[in-house]
């Protein structure tokens, strides 16, 4: 209750003083008005009536100047009118630089023919009709990189049907190559071959002979040493001296050593050009049984020659003196090449001049049924040529060429007409032979998937001096072959011969002429297992009787297949 009547008092109170409060605030300003009108009549009356003005000024205030800034805009360069004078040498432009900007191209890989194994070592065995067996074995060592060994042998047979028809085939090989801290090669391989053949082209009854007197058996024994800087030395030089040993016998007791010896070395000046210096001896000696005197066979020729290489263009300019079993000669030696489109197509043409050795080890590793030689003469060959060879595209590469040849002590060989000997050859020399020779070759890679190759070879033999006919050489040979992966573990090739008939000479010396053949081989290989392949292959698909040599009927269709192990990853 006593709270009531203060908030009513303090109403009261409020309402009665706010008016008081107002009209003293309004009298408050009304009197300052009037004195600020008093005080502006009275500034009227001291300037005579006339208004003043006053002017009033704020109080000084301090503030700092505006600094001076860097200015980074820069100034435009002064543009001067004055010309300098420029001197120019152009150089001359018929000159060859060695080094050309070409673009790189990469070539398909080409796959080996003869189908190597890749393995470190293996071995191969196999069986097949005709009574043949099949035998390979081949070993390597070393690291590939200071030293390779390689050891290889092979052994192979057969039995045809007709009387004394039999072949064997022997042979071993070792290989190795050093490589020296000097920068230097040193090779050395070891042959043996062993042939065994009998003289079963008999016209007459088989009965007539013996396998003693029909027996061809030859053997032959090789010791190669080689050297070679793989860099030319610090005199800009390359030196490649080698030395070649073999000994040669049949089964008559005829006997035939020959040495060899080369030397080769090749002089740099500059980029372009280079001088190059060979030189062989070739020395052999064949004794044979119921003779005193030996035959010797030698030849000796140096071949100097100027060489001038460039990107675009090569030639070669030399000659060739040589010493034929003492009769001097100069053969000739020029070679050039004109690349066109970056290598896609060269053009090559030359006049050259060489000889074939012929001894009794290459005589009858041409032709094992021949006679022992009773004379050996080496065959002088002068050539003249011009051809291509180029690539289209990545794949596809060829080369041709066109050739005219002379041609001096040509071995031919004939069946010995006498009688009841018809099956062994004769060995003649024609002593001036000229002949055109096409040569043309293709090839079709596909990284290592897929090879094809195909050539012909067609000679036309003229102007014989002593024969009518070169008896014993093809005139016309065409080859082919296929390699083929079709699977990652199956790989397939296949080979393909035709070939136009020999010349021979008849009884009454007439030229007669061997049909032509065809040949068509097939193989393949398989892996079943990481260390094991299966082989097969078959010869003469096509079963045709075809004779190489007058008289020797070739086998028929056969087959032979085996496994290979390779040892080693």
């Amino acid at each position: 209750m006593d709270m009531s009547r203060s908030w009513k008092t303090a109403l009261l109170l409020a309402v009665g003083i706010l008016p008081c409060i107002t009209q003293a605030q309004t009298r408050k300003t009304k009197k300052q008005a009037a004195e600020k009108q008093q005080s502006r009549d009275v500034l009227s009356k001291d300037a005579g009536g006339t208004p003043k003005v006053l002017t009033v000024t704020s109080a000084f205030k301090p503030s700092l100047r505006n600094p001076a800034k860097i200015n980074f805009t820069a100034a435009t360069p002064v543009i001067d009118s004055s010309r300098l004078p420029l001197t120019y040498q152009v150089p001359v432009q018929n000159l060859f630089f060695a080094y050309q900007p070409v673009p790189v191209k990469p070539l398909a890989l080409s796959i080996d023919t003869s189908v190597n194994w890749e393995s470190r070592q293996f071995i191969k065995a196999g069986f097949g009709n005709y009574t043949t067996p099949y035998l390979e074995a081949g070993f390597s060592f070393g690291d590939g990189v200071h030293s390779m060994v390689a050891l290889h042998a092979h052994y192979t047979s057969s039995t045809g049907d007709l009387p004394f028809q039999q072949f064997g085939k022997t042979g071993a090989e070792a290989l190795g190559i050093f490589n020296t801290t000097n920068n230097n090669e040193v090779t050395g391989r070891l042959t043996f071959e062993n042939s065994l053949q009998y003289k079963y082209g008999i016209t007459g009854p088989a009965t007539a002979f013996t396998k003693e007197q029909l027996e061809q058996q030859f053997n032959s024994l090789g010791l190669e040493l080689g050297l070679k800087n793989k860099m030319p030395n610090s005199f800009g030089m390359t030196y490649h001296p080698e030395l070649r040993l073999f000994y040669f016998n049949d089964n008559r007791n005829a006997q035939e050593v020959s040495f060899a010896g080369s030397l080769d070395i090749n002089k740099r000046f500059g980029r372009l050009f280079a001088f190059d210096l060979a030189g062989t001896a070739d020395i052999s000696s064949l004794s044979r049984p119921g003779t005193v005197s030996t035959i010797a066979n030698n030849l000796y020729f140096i071949d100097p020659s100027i060489q001038f290489n460039s990107p675009n263009f090569k030639l070669n300019l030399g000659i060739q003196p040589s010493w034929d079993n003492h009769v001097f000669s100069v053969l000739p030696n020029f070679t050039g090449e004109v690349k066109i489109t970056d290598e896609r197509f060269v053009l090559q043409a030359g006049w050259i001049g060489y000889f074939n050795k012929n001894t009794y080890r290459s005589l009858a590793a041409f032709n094992p049924w021949i006679e022992q030689p009773s004379t050996l003469l080496n065959t002088k060959i002068s050539e003249q040529y011009a051809g291509f060879k180029g690539s289209l595209g990545k794949h596809f590469t060829y080369n041709a060429r066109l050739s005219f040849l002379k041609i001096t002590n040509q071995p031919l060989f004939t069946n010995d007409t006498a009688a009841g000997n018809s099956q062994t050859f004769r060995i003649l020399y024609e002593p001036t032979l000229q002949a055109v020779r096409l040569h043309g070759e293709v090839v079709y890679t596909d990284q290592e998937k897929l090879s094809l190759t195909a050539g012909i070879s067609y000679t036309h033999y003229t102007m014989q001096q002593q024969y009518n006919q070169a008896f014993g050489l093809l005139p016309l040979e065409l080859t082919g072959s296929l390699r083929y992966r079709v699977l990652k573990d199956l790989h397939i090739k296949a080979d393909a011969f035709v070939w136009d008939g020999t010349y021979y000479q008849g009884k009454s010396q007439q030229a007669l002429k061997v049909d032509p053949a065809m040949d068509l081989n097939i193989g393949g290989d398989y892996t079943i297992l990481s260390h094991l392949n299966l082989w097969l292959q078959f010869n003469n698909v096509l079963n045709n009787h075809y004779q190489r040599w007058h008289q020797y009927d070739v086998l028929g269709f056969n087959v032979v297949g085996g496994v290979v192990y390779s040892f080693g990853k």
